[in-house]
């Protein structure tokens, strides 16, 4: 037993309780100051803060949300009132959490391809990390499809990377998120979607084996198997569904704490869609809770209407909590359209 074994399982469980998921809002400055320039916002620290703030203060979020992947930035960061996010976060019952890698970054000899970095040092940033009050981690591992890639050099560069970031941060006392994103960038179909996630997976869970890593004390947050957005066979929410969880069934060891989707680039109503039909029709057969980890597909509506205005707070904050109650719903198998036209009635 490890020194934090305890304390791990219950961040594992509690992040993702029945009717919970994950919020992740651990965009680089980089990727947020793009998202806001796309809708007109001033890339600037204060904007960051208010609309992080926006997020954290959220009225009754944590009856949807377990936990919040955060950035180094808004880590350090309070509200306006002086109270650090981190114990706002805390104090509003969700868990803290943090992205500790530093980016995918081009892998020398294979064009077209990336390796996450940020192992070294890390030791000292997650005990930096949770002394501040974390108490979970999260590290993505970039996939993409394409001629001729993968490549086993690409896979098993990151599989081994990840692993060792997972056995880090349980020693350490971080919950590790584990994040293989195949991308859905690309012409391909689902079938090959679902060939390169098999291969992807079966290499992470040898490695996470071979790096002794717990596997009930940590999340895995793997993308849908999906076809590429511009594969003109799009396949029907039924197929991604069965795809995603028979890839799942046959490489995830049943004692993984649970699984968490990544949105990557689908729209929210897809990402709900696709999760709820997971656990509508497979529900029963998964031995681990399938769940969210949504960054844009939550986000997104709340982050448009808001558009840096400070009086659009409390109407932001709505669009918000509306997107996070969608998807527990779909965390359940309760999602419907129905209950976005609902909310677009009370919204108009």
């Amino acid at each position: 037993m490890g020194l934090h074994t305890q304390e791990l399982r219950k961040t594992a469980q509690s992040l993702i309780a029945p009717g919970k998921g994950i919020l992740a809002m651990d965009e680089s400055n980089g990727t947020c100051n793009k998202r806001f320039k796309a809708v007109g916002i001033p890339a600037a620290e204060e904007y960051r803060q208010a609309y992080r703030q926006l997020i954290v203060t959220t009225p009754n979020l944590s009856n949807y949300i377990g936990g919040t992947i955060l950035y180094d930035e808004t880590l350090r960061q309070s509200t306006q009132d002086g109270v650090p996010f981190l114990k706002f976060i805390a104090e509003a019952g969700m868990i803290p959490g943090i992205k500790v890698d530093t980016g995918a970054k081009d892998l020398a000899g294979h064009p077209g391809e990336k390796v996450t970095e940020g192992l070294d040092g890390l030791r000292d940033r997650i005990a930096e990390y949770y002394q501040m009050g974390a108490r979970f981690a999260k590290w993505r591992a970039v996939i993409t499809i394409g001629e001729g890639i993968p490549s086993r050099a690409c896979l098993e560069a990151n599989a081994h990377g990840l692993a060792r970031y997972a056995a880090l941060c349980q020693e350490g006392g971080l919950m590790p998120i584990v994040e293989p994103e195949v991308l859905i960038n690309g012409d391909h179909t689902l079938e090959r979607c679902a060939q390169v996630t098999d291969e992807t997976l079966h290499r992470l869970f040898n490695q996470l084996y071979t790096q002794d890593v717990a596997f009930d004390q940590m999340v895995l947050k793997p993308s849908m198997v999906i076809a590429g957005q511009d594969c003109p066979q799009q396949s029907s929410v039924d197929a991604v569904a069965e795809a995603t969880i028979n890839c799942l069934l046959k490489n995830v060891p049943a004692t993984v704490a649970g699984v968490a989707f990544l949105s990557g680039g689908q729209s929210a109503e897809q990402a709900a869609a696709h999760l709820n039909a997971m656990n509508k029709q497979f529900g029963k057969q998964c031995p681990w809770r399938v769940t969210f980890s949504y960054a844009r597909a939550i986000q997104q509506p709340a982050l448009e209407y808001w558009g840096g205005d400070s009086s659009r707070v409390a109407e932001a904050q709505q669009r918000l909590l509306h997107r996070a109650k969608c998807n527990s719903a779909a965390s359940q198998g309760e999602y419907s359209s129905q209950m976005e036209q609902e909310k677009a009635a009370v919204l108009a």
